[in-house]
């Protein structure tokens, strides 16, 4: 959230709960070098602000069998309000589509999307995606190895002296 100021404190505790979200609050306070209470407060502070959205398990996708990810790229036919709304809509109700952002350029979003394997993708592609309405294009790039997964944003914490 704009407007609310982050102080060193904060900054360790973004940077501990984005890289181990089930720490717990004896633990977040330590490391940020604060008691238990405030360390809490702070954290329901950052919750209630939005700049702590979630927590969220890091679940291995080939343990539950998805083999294989994609990068969409969509372009639209049209990019009027109500047809890119309808085109979000449709997203949100693919649950392989694990991510979507909308671009400038010459492509309109990119997806993120995964599956059992290419036949799965292959199919999602033929049936669903590209025979969605509005839909013009679609180019997409099978993944051959994850080599940096970094969730969240790189948060900056001053050195311990």
């Amino acid at each position: 959230m704009r407007g609310h100021k982050l102080d060193d404190v904060d900054h360790q505790i973004l940077h501990d709960l984005q890289a181990d979200g089930r720490m717990t609050n004896v633990d977040l306070a330590k490391r940020a070098g604060i008691s238990a209470p405030p360390c809490l407060r702070r954290v329901r502070v950052l919750e209630e602000a939005k700049i702590i959205r979630g927590y969220h398990a890091e679940i291995d996708p080939h343990a539950l069998g998805y083999g294989v990810t994609v990068f969409a790229s969509v372009s639209l036919k049209s990019q009027a309000e109500a047809d890119l709304r309808a085109f979000h809509e449709l997203i949100d109700s693919w649950p392989m589509v694990r991510e979507c952002h909308m671009l400038t350029g010459e492509t309109d979003f990119l997806l993120k999307v995964v599956a059992a394997d290419w036949d799965a993708y292959e199919k999602f592609l033929t049936t669903q995606l590209t025979a969605a309405p509005n839909v013009s294009t679609v180019k997409s790039a099978l993944t051959i190895k994850t080599t940096k997964h970094m969730p969240g944003v790189p948060i900056e914490i001053k050195a311990k002296r």
